[in-house]
């Protein structure tokens, strides 16, 4: 897109150290996220467990975007292996900023999205600061709805208190028929 090639493909054990750089990159170019830049850090030992742990596990996926050799943004489904939740996965993701606008973050949601689909996941849930417009657009167009919203839930830069929405898609086709 507009000059850009890019790779998304499954996260690999050799990716690890570049996910640690990564992570440590977005956290600190966005205020969208969870952390703010250095928290909870994931050095590259702690990634290569997280990408075996989803190697192995039938209801997680770890995405990667690369571009010439170089990862550029991920996204992450986990499964939860409690029966009374084992239909649904958690999604997130995240882009380097200078990156932004080139439909990697589009790209990567809508391949977890057809994966969800085709493995017997039911639910996807994400969570979304309410101020990130783009993104929810972006999630309601792939079929996510507002489930609710956490109020003041995020205390960003700005010393105020910012709301989190919940956000949920439901894979419909196979939802019919079957037990609510």
């Amino acid at each position: 897109m507009r000059d850009l090639s890019y790779v998304i493909r499954s996260a690999e054990e050799k990716d690890a150290p570049a996910l640690s750089a990564l992570r440590l990159q977005v956290d600190g170019e966005t205020e969208n996220l969870d952390r703010e830049s250095g928290e909870d850090f994931m050095d590259a030992q702690r990634f290569k467990k997280v990408i075996q742990t989803d190697t192995d596990k039938s209801r997680n996926l770890f995405l990667v975007a690369s571009t010439r050799e170089r990862l550029i943004g991920f996204s992450r489904c986990e499964g939860n292996y409690l029966q009374r939740f084992a239909h649904k996965v958690e999604f997130g993701v995240a882009v380097l900023r200078p990156f932004w606008g080139y439909g990697i973050g589009t790209n990567l949601l809508n391949r977890c999205v057809a994966w969800a689909d085709t493995n017997g996941i039911r639910k996807m849930t994400l969570t979304v600061l309410e101020t990130n417009i783009r993104a929810i657009a972006l999630y309601e167009h792939a079929g996510f709805v507002r489930e609710g919203t956490l109020i003041n839930d995020k205390l960003l830069s700005d010393g105020d208190y910012h709301n989190t929405v919940v956000m949920g898609r439901w894979d419909t086709q196979r939802m019919i028929g079957a037990k609510r």
